[in-house]
């Protein structure tokens, strides 16, 4: 597998190895960063890539550095032009795993607002061990954050303390994985995707207002469902006790893609295996992001 050898700081290219940030900078000190994980899937019989939906994800990160007031943004056009040098640079074989982060890299004050700086990383990212298997996921004690707190619907890095307070105690406890709960009770997600269940044939996810990321996987889903079912999929609040009524669930990301969830809370979700519509919206999925469907050309870049 191809690893990655140039790394990119403020648009020069450096090697991987030598990239280097103050350990008293904001980023590190108040994490002051947010971030944005995207993928370049290799096009087949092509030696091209196809970045997906880079103008959505370029847009949550520049809403992400208005809200943490940052003194500065990045335009799509540049950032694309970067993205597609990293890449290059590289010289993968494989599909690309993207992480871009944004952050105060000077020293200061809390509220500090610059000077502003970024790095971009290209890798491989293995193949999740649970897209075969599904994924057996238990109710956290740990909360989701609440929106007036630290708000999960932009991608800040001082968020995924939460969620991995709630990943260790999910493997601690024997499972694959973790759902979280709104302080009010209502699923909100899992700690690093969002979440789908089906019961009685209808895709039901939690609503932006349950505290879960607007996630760009999540509204890709929810589209292709629509068009391909006819039915509008139901964003609304879910009690944690509906959950043992689903007959499929999954998760969904950028990084997770699409993974089945075959139990929660030890209790099988219908019959405990991947189920038709979920298997349906992958294989869809993956057509989609790969331009082996001609669906939705405007959501790939071709680098």
């Amino acid at each position: 597998m191809w690893q990655p050898t140039q790394i990119m700081m403020n648009g020069d290219l450096m090697p991987y190895e030598d990239a280097r940030l103050h350990p008293m900078a904001l980023a590190v000190t108040y994490a002051a960063t947010v971030f944005e994980g995207l993928r370049a899937y290799q096009v087949p019989d092509t030696n091209q890539f196809s970045l997906f939906r880079l103008p959505e994800h370029i847009r949550r990160l520049q809403v992400g550095m208005k809200l943490m007031r940052f003194d500065r943004s990045y335009d799509t056009d540049y950032i694309r032009d970067c993205l597609t040098r990293l890449i290059r640079a590289n010289e993968p074989d494989t599909d690309v795993y993207i992480r871009l982060l944004v952050y105060i890299e000077g020293t200061g004050l809390l509220a500090t607002t610059g000077p502003v700086g970024f790095t971009a990383a290209a890798m491989p990212r293995d193949k999740p061990k649970f897209v075969d298997t599904g994924m057996n996921l238990g109710v956290s004690s740990w909360q989701r954050l609440a929106d007036n707190a630290s708000p999960p619907r932009i991608k800040t890095t001082a968020n995924y303390v939460n969620a991995r307070l709630a990943v260790h105690q999910a493997k601690a406890d024997g499972y694959d994985g973790a759902l979280m709960l709104t302080p009010e009770g209502k699923v909100s997600e899992a700690p690093i995707a969002c979440f789908f269940m089906v019961r009685d044939g209808r895709l039901i996810t939690p609503s932006t207002s349950s505290n879960i990321l607007e996630s760009i996987t999540r509204d890709t889903i929810i589209t292709r469902y629509q068009e391909l079912t006819g039915d509008a999929a139901i964003e609304r609040s879910i009690d944690r006790s509906e959950l043992y009524f689903a007959d499929e669930a999954f998760l969904c990301g950028t990084g997770q893609e699409i993974l089945p969830v075959t139990t929660i809370d030890r209790l099988p979700v219908g019959e405990g295996k991947v189920g038709p519509l979920t298997s349906q919206l992958r294989q869809d999925y993956f057509d989609i992001v790969r331009g082996l469907s001609p669906e939705h050309s405007e959501w790939r870049t071709l680098i």
